[in-house]
């Protein structure tokens, strides 16, 4: 009896260890806590500062996350102090200063949302330590919002800088030298640049791309505010807008030889009243046309009944006047490709086009046959654009039908001579219903005209509207999707959005996003009124 006990006794017992063995702990309460400071060495605030080693201390271990992006040392420094440690969890930061301060000036070391607690990553919002070399800390503050011209979200790494109005100051200053304060973003939206001395000072954002503080037109946005910033404030909010500056016009490398007969022009800058001609005389059989890229700054330039082995160009446009001599040493051209312009699917809003990669010179549309479902010869008129690269059919479209197209050899012939080889297409059209309409009133629109542009879910222009009085705005045929509106004030009625320039003092053009979403589907009119704040 007592061994039959004494058994029952260790299958239990045995049972409530692998039982134990089976279960986690789950570790209590998440911690929801950002980290706290607890002291510094030397204290927060202090005055009189002349050390070169800062040690700040934490209730907890923390740690560094992106923390290369979130740092700002304001006013900047020439040489970039070393913190410890990164990439590893401790309760103290360490910060070696490597440059000499400034006198009497107050230090703010901006950690941003980088100082996260070891754990659950909790973020201690917006970190500063502050310390100054003279009697006292400066306390007045800078404050705004930014937004960017076109786009509805702004990049994360924009700074936010001050530069003293004083006796060196003009306004190329930010292209060489670094601000006397520097601020960050305190959400998506809003700026604050803190611990500033009283005075006059110019207000400047960039996209600092280098994060080198200085303005690099070529990778950086810019915005700026047009009047003198003066601290103290009155609850003074200031607005800026980033913008990309056009560049000034200039030929960054040599024009180049891609082909017999094909150069190309790179260029930067507003290529508007760009021309390319020959320096000297070029023969009678000589003819040329030039294009630009549609992608790429570049222009193309064909030229035919040229026999030399090089050839001087003059080139010309707004404010700038330049020779250029290239060799010519390819002997084959290129060879003509026609490509069909459109997708399988013909929408009711496009055009029927036919693309080519070299301007055409001559097209033949006794070579193409157009037929319609029943094989039927389609009736159509045709234009070639003013780039002489692509061959617009116009005709009127059957609802829910297949068309085929064949452009034999010989329907165009391009600037060489070369006539294409056969090109076969095969593409539809929808019915109406498959498509949505939508119609759009504005309200409190301040000026016209105006550019209206419905933007679809990948961020891409469906379509636009130019209104010059206020109307209803119609987009019919429309792809079901789920729409913005944006709007462009065209101040100079250009029909195109302008951008800015820090030095003319011009800011871009105003553009307005309107939050509501439109959601359009197949065979729906849907009637919006939208209303700008």
């Amino acid at each position: 009896m007592n061994l039959r006990y004494l058994l029952l006794f260790v299958i239990s017992i045995s049972f409530i260890f692998s039982c134990a063995r089976r279960g986690r702990p789950t570790g209590g309460p998440i911690d929801e806590d950002r980290p706290i400071m607890v002291k510094a060495v030397p204290d927060f605030g202090s005055t009189n500062f002349s050390s070169d080693e800062i040690k700040i201390y934490f209730d907890e271990y923390i740690k560094l996350k992106n923390f290369n992006s979130q740092f700002i040392v304001s006013p900047p420094l020439k040489y970039p102090p070393i913190i410890t440690p990164q990439g590893t969890p401790s309760k103290f930061i360490t910060i070696k200063i490597k440059d000499t301060l400034l006198e009497n000036t107050t230090y703010t070391f901006n950690f941003g949302q980088s100082v996260i607690d070891n754990t659950e990553g909790n973020i201690l919002d917006n970190f500063k330590y502050i310390i100054s070399t003279g009697d006292y800390i400066d306390s007045l503050k800078v404050s705004g919002t930014i937004k960017d011209a076109r786009e509805l979200e702004i990049n994360e790494d924009i700074v936010v800088m001050l530069y003293e109005i004083n006796d060196e100051y003009n306004d190329s200053i930010i292209f060489d030298q670094k601000p006397m304060y520097v601020g960050a973003l305190k959400d998506s939206i809003h700026f604050e640049i803190t611990n500033i001395k009283a005075g006059d000072y110019a207000l400047v954002a960039l996209n600092d791309v280098s994060k080198n503080y200085k303005y690099n037109p070529k990778g950086d946005k810019i915005g700026f505010y047009k009047d003198i910033v003066t601290a103290p404030t009155t609850d003074t909010t200031y607005n800026l807008v980033l913008f990309n500056e056009i560049l000034p016009f200039r030929l960054p490398k040599k024009p180049m030889e891609a082909n017999k007969g094909h150069l190309l022009f790179a260029y930067e800058g507003n290529a508007d009243s760009l021309k390319v001609e020959p320096y000297s005389k070029t023969g009678i059989d000589f003819s040329s046309f030039a294009n630009f890229d549609k992608v790429k700054d570049t222009l193309h330039y064909w030229f035919t009944g040229y026999e030399r082995d090089s050839i001087e160009f003059i080139v010309k446009n707004k404010g700038f006047l330049d020779t250029v001599n290239i060799k010519l040493r390819e002997e084959n051209i290129d060879s003509l490709v026609l490509s069909q312009g459109i997708r399988s699917v013909l929408d009711l809003r496009d055009t029927l086009n036919i693309t080519t990669n070299i301007p055409v010179s001559k097209v033949d549309t006794s070579k193409i046959n157009f037929l319609d479902i029943d094989s039927v010869k389609v009736a159509y008129m045709y234009n070639l654009n003013s780039s002489k690269n692509k061959l617009y059919l116009e005709f009127e479209k059957k609802h829910d039908s297949k068309y085929t197209l064949q452009a034999l050899p010989g329907t165009v012939t391009d600037i060489f001579g070369v006539q294409n080889d056969t090109l076969n297409m095969n593409f539809s059209t929808k019915r109406p219903a498959n498509y949505s309409s939508i119609y759009v009133n504005l309200m409190n629109v301040k000026q016209y005209p105006i550019i209206v542009d419905l933007i679809n879910e990948r961020g891409n222009i469906e379509a636009s509207f130019y209104a010059e009085s206020q109307h209803e705005i119609k987009f019919v045929n429309i792809s079901p999707s789920r729409y913005m509106v944006r709007i462009t004030y065209d101040t100079n009625a250009n029909k195109k959005w302008d951008t800015g320039n820090y030095l003319n003092k011009e800011q871009p053009e105003e553009v307005y996003y309107f939050t509501t979403i439109i959601e359009a589907k197949a065979n729906w009119e849907v009637n919006e009124t939208l209303t700008i704040q």
